[in-house]
């Protein structure tokens, strides 16, 4: 199925009158109660936090958002996805690699049909948290 056919499947025509006008979303938050050991997994694929408030709050800047962890004390993350949108496909590939080498889980890249065309590559955390690393192919 081409984009075209799959638009016209799955996208509802004419869409829907948005009820508010968003500029957008800005960052993610993410209790853990392993949280030393989530801080230790994002630190060695994305570097230092850029921001650190206290002992309980770390937070990496993702494109023009954010990404928060915090310590939380009724289990990890669950029915969570985390989106990480890169530059280029190579990209995606090259930061799916880098989850898997800290102790994530994913299987392999695909280009696919999801909203839009893009490379998949999906990633579990260690704390079972989801990860969808992701570029358009458009």
């Amino acid at each position: 199925m081409d984009y075209a056919e799959y638009r016209q499947k799955y996208f509802v025509n004419p869409p829907p009158e948005p009820r508010f006008r968003f500029a957008g979303l800005h960052g993610l938050a993410l209790f853990y109660e392993d949280y030393e050991q989530a801080i230790d997994f994002y630190t060695s694929v994305l570097g230092p936090p850029a921001y650190v408030e206290g002992e309980g709050t770390k937070s990496w800047p993702i494109g023009d958002t954010w990404l928060t962890l915090l310590h939380g004390k009724d289990g990890n993350p669950t029915g969570v996805e985390v989106p990480f949108v890169t530059a280029t496909p190579a990209e995606a590939d090259r930061l799916q690699q880098a989850f898997i080498a800290a102790g994530g889980t994913g299987s392999e890249p695909i280009d696919t049909l999801m909203g839009e065309p893009i490379r998949y590559c999906p990633v579990t955390d260690p704390l079972g948290v989801e990860l969808l690393v992701y570029c358009p192919l458009g």
